[in-house]
């Protein structure tokens, strides 16, 4: 057997994914969580109850696609981060049938935090992997998490994440979506900002809120809420927007390149699916991206994990 089911159930998207480990093919399905038009966020009781309503269907697609498999081992996330008190109620549904699953078929379970689902996801789709075994820092970047780590191999977990660096108030995915919603635009507003910023031809010079090597992007909503009020062009306003987002993890990165040096950096979460953004740090510091698929929330990074520490423990 060869083929790792990974489940994610994060705050807005159900996931399910599996990876074929001798052919480094991974298929996955996924489905965002209904937003209601004008709402900024969703309950996490509405989430538990939208996963446990999507994610039959999504693993049901999922098979339908690959056709019938062997699963050596199954991989879900269990919290937003492997730290003690991280916690948020929609993991409990990818839980629950992740158990059920490994519990049918006799196989491990293995458990990994959302922000490790996310790093690995990205390293493969970059076909990266091999940084698993070496330090590096990554940036997960997302509507629940603005945060640098620092990732150290680890035997036991695969990945050792320590915080380095975050936002001390709004996420830049709630910056995103925050103004997004304030320019008529559906929730999540990501790819619909980027759409609308591209029509800008403005040149903004944005120092960014920084305290160390953290930032503050609080100040984004309450400046493109100014220009609204003066009339400025919404194509102005959303890319006043990606571009703060953009000083911000700038000032980040560079804030701990003194303490840190060069080491590789990673960029993973929904925001970095953002082809500005992505641009940006290629271009100045090479940084490492995923494809857009494999950036927002997915279930890909568990499956790849499920394989890794499956076969470390065999």
């Amino acid at each position: 057997m060869s083929d790792f089911l990974g489940i994610d159930t994060s705050n807005y998207t159900t996931s399910a994914a599996i990876y074929e480990s001798p052919h480094n093919v991974l298929l996955q399905e996924k489905m965002l969580l209904p937003v209601k038009k004008g709402e900024k966020g969703i309950r996490q009781s509405d989430a538990v109850f939208h996963h446990t309503v999507q994610l039959p269907e999504i693993i049901d697609k999922l098979f339908k696609k690959t056709g019938k498999r062997d699963i050596s081992a199954v991989g879900v996330s269990y919290a937003p981060r492997r730290l003690e008190g991280s916690y948020m109620p929609c993991f409990l549904t990818g839980i629950s049938a992740a158990t059920a699953v490994s519990r049918a078929l006799s196989v491990p379970l293995y458990r990994f935090s959302h922000q490790e689902g996310h790093i690995a996801a990205a390293l493969y789709s970059a076909d990266r992997l091999e940084l698993l075994n070496e330090p590096f820092i990554a940036f997960h970047v997302s509507g629940g998490t603005t945060e640098a780590v620092l990732v150290n191999p680890d035997n036991e977990h695969i990945i050792n994440a320590e915080i380095v660096a975050s936002s001390s108030d709004l996420k830049a995915g709630q910056a995103i979506d925050r103004v997004g919603v304030m320019l008529s635009l559906n929730f999540p507003a990501g790819p619909e900002l980027e759409k609308l910023s591209e029509k800008s031809n403005a040149v903004f010079k944005i120092k960014p809120s920084m305290k160390n090597a953290d930032c503050s992007l609080s100040g984004v909503e309450n400046k493109c809420k100014k220009m609204l009020t003066e009339n400025y062009e919404k194509s102005d306003i959303a890319l006043f927007c990606i571009d703060s987002v953009i000083a911000a993890l700038d000032g980040m990165y560079k804030a701990l390149m003194p303490k840190y040096g060069a080491l590789p950096v990673v960029f993973s979460g929904g925001v970095t699916s953002n082809k500005r953004i992505k641009n940006y740090f290629h271009d100045k510091y090479n940084a490492i991206f995923a494809e857009p698929a494999f950036s927002a929330d997915n279930a890909a990074g568990t499956a790849v994990l499920s394989s890794i520490i499956y076969d470390r423990r065999k």
